[in-house]
């Protein structure tokens, strides 16, 4: 794992280490209007995640705890004191399971549009996986194929075969039973309008976490953009940037 080409920048020269997790398929580019609001206080690394941006894939196909342990250990290769860390969406889903067995000094945790919250199937979402299930049955592979690409999201379409695997594995864990062991005080940033995940995980996470608050915003899945005066506020007034 450690070995992986992965890209990533690193802008501020502060003592406390802020870590910026993108999420599925997506880059670090997305913090582009964010990063320089941060590192005015703050050492801020952003990095591209395996598989995704310009970062080489994982040799496998990785779950939610082989991301995390990839990323303690990249986050562990800048020897930081302190930590503060950032996850969108994927990004934040690998910070919850990394707080479950790292012993790195997280001061604060920033989770916006996270994933993390198993959802649960609608009855509608159920009969497709069956009707897929029999179709796999009594269909050509070539016809088989073409009907899971019908019924498959935008993300998993545009996977390679590797992070296709990838996308099963990790979409498929709950982490909500983590969300009770953060002991850092988290920021929770949500969209209104999220349907990826939605304000109901935002306000779950709440309760569960000890110390969170949820700031509730007009928007979708990438809140943090779609609000981003409202949201750089925000951030500025959590990790304390005059």
């Amino acid at each position: 794992m450690n070995n992986l080409k992965v890209n990533y920048i690193k802008q501020g020269n502060g003592d406390i280490f802020v870590f910026l997790l993108h999420g599925w398929g997506s880059s670090l580019d997305v913090y582009n209007n964010i990063i320089p609001v941060i590192s005015d206080k703050y050492s801020v690394v952003a990095v591209d995640l395996p598989g995704m941006g310009k970062s080489e894939e994982p040799p496998f196909a990785w779950n939610v705890e082989d991301y995390a342990k990839w990323f303690e250990s990249f986050v562990k290769g800048f020897n930081p004191e302190k930590i503060i860390l950032f996850g969108h969406s994927f990004g934040g889903r690998i910070i919850i399971k990394l707080t479950s067995f790292t012993d790195l000094n997280i001061k604060k945790i920033v989770l916006v549009d996270s994933a993390g919250i198993k959802p649960k199937k609608s009855f509608k979402a159920k009969c497709r996986q069956r009707c897929f299930k029999i179709a796999k049955r009594l269909l050509p592979q070539k016809k088989v194929e073409e009907l899971r690409k019908k019924m498959s999201s935008v993300d998993y379409n545009n996977a390679t075969p590797l992070m296709k695997q990838v996308l099963v594995k990790t979409v498929n864990e709950d982490l909500t039973h983590y969300l009770s062991n953060i002991k850092a005080e988290t920021l929770l940033f949500w969209g209104e309008n999220d349907t990826a995940t939605p304000i109901s995980d935002g306000e779950l996470m709440e309760k569960l976490i000890p110390n969170a608050g949820l700031v509730k915003v007009k928007g979708g899945h990438f809140s943090f953009l779609e609000q981003s005066f409202t949201f750089q506020r925000v951030i500025k007034s959590f990790l304390e940037i005059q």
